[in-house]
């Protein structure tokens, strides 16, 4: 049985990136506005819920929502107006309570369990931060209240924009039972194929469907399948959260046809990723590329580094080596798409000073270049051979 004692919030900002620009731009409220890739070859990464009535949704291709929508509005995203105003929203949690779980800037959970006697009801503290984050922000979040975290997640998608719901235990089964069995976490596009198969689309569905069906599809987890049906749901709020990735990814106008332009916004990548690994004072255990081709297909190739790393150049050898025992299995091939991330991310050591060793001469420029940009912008300064042929 789960803890009957616990009250856990679920803040869910609305439509974050789009409202930011909306709160911003008065021209662009009441309008269909996205924010994302500036051409037609980029995808969505926030849609406005004036242009969600028209189908437009997060990670839609930018070429498909404005198919949908002719009078689209796209912006660009300015992820740094989108941090300080999450920065903001986070504060306010942290007035309330220390267990706060991010799962994103925009959404975390909160447990306000040892809060109550200080604040109020879960239903008057998850208010009143409804309210704090309007008055300090200008923006609007939909929060679900509830015993565990799974169905405080489901509850702040009940009543959006701008919701407040609240799911008691006695209320599970009228609340849950009609919601497509999407909600339940872990069920994805496969598994969905899969349970319309043995006809189980909503959550009632999936509650009261036997082992028999349910076993050949989710094996050992079939139980806590079955429970999360229920509203049952154990795990605590983590209030630290650890970043598991740092990477950067390039969606490009012309698919890349070309080793030496493939090279070449492969060492930009691998900038871009080297410096955020520096910035986070943090250094990568595992590089990853990420590749899409022209036919949306989309392949990743992973390494370890012994030892962890944050140069630029460490990181780029590394990618290019994975890209190029890729392009051998793959002659010819045209990308869409180029990423570069890091893993098993580690706290960076202090480079031996004493070292013979030629990255000592590369970890010098790494921190000019830091400090150049720092002052004066990231496009202050950049590696030559992304200005021209490798």
């Amino acid at each position: 049985m789960q803890p009957s004692t616990r009250s856990i919030l679920h803040v869910d900002m609305d439509a974050f990136y789009a409202s930011v620009e909306q709160r911003d731009n008065p021209d662009l409220k009441g309008l269909p506005v996205v924010v994302g890739g500036g051409t037609n070859r980029g995808v969505v990464a926030a849609a406005s819920y004036e242009a969600r009535k028209f189908g437009i949704r997060s990670a839609m291709p930018m070429a498909e929502a404005i198919r949908r929508c002719d009078h689209l509005m796209r912006v660009q995203p300015r992820m740094s107006h989108y941090k300080e105003a999450s920065r903001k929203i986070f504060a306010i949690f942290h007035e309330f309570t220390p267990l706060v779980e991010g799962l994103s800037l925009d959404e975390a959970f909160l447990d306000v369990t040892a809060s109550v006697k200080l604040f109020g009801a879960p239903e008057i503290i998850a208010g009143n931060i409804k309210q704090r984050i309007l008055d300090d922000t200008g923006l609007t979040a939909s929060v679900g209240v509830a015993q565990n975290k799974l169905v405080a997640k489901i509850a702040s998608d009940l009543d959006k924009p701008d919701g407040l719901t609240i799911v008691t235990p006695d209320l599970y089964e009228e609340k849950l039972d009609p919601l497509p069995v999407r909600v339940i976490p872990g069920i994805g596009r496969e598994t969905l194929k899969r349970l319309d198969g043995i006809h189980v689309s909503t959550v009632r569905d999936l509650r009261c469907a036997t082992d028999r069906y349910l076993e050949p599809i989710f094996g050992r987890f079939t139980r806590v399948t079955r429970d999360r049906a229920a509203g049952i749901d154990n795990r605590p709020v983590v209030h630290s959260r650890e970043e598991k990735s740092i990477s950067a990814e390039e969606t490009y106008d012309q698919d890349l046809s070309k080793p030496d332009e493939m090279n070449r916004e492969l060492l930009r990548l691998a900038d871009r990723t080297a410096a955020r690994l520096r910035k986070s004072s943090l250094a990568a255990g595992t590089l990853q590329i990420k590749i899409r081709r022209a036919d949306f297909t989309t392949y990743t190739r992973q390494r370890s580094i012994k030892p962890p790393a944050s140069g630029t150049d460490q990181i780029y050898a590394v990618a290019r080596e994975l890209l190029i025992t890729w392009l051998a299995s793959n002659p010819g091939a045209r990308i869409r798409l180029l990423g570069v991330a890091g893993g098993k991310l580690a706290p960076a050591e202090q480079p031996d000073l004493f070292a013979n060793d030629v990255s000592e001469d590369t970890s010098v420029i790494d921190e000019t270049v830091d400090e150049i940009r720092e002052k004066f912008g990231s496009l202050s300064v950049g590696r030559a051979k992304t200005l021209g042929k490798l």
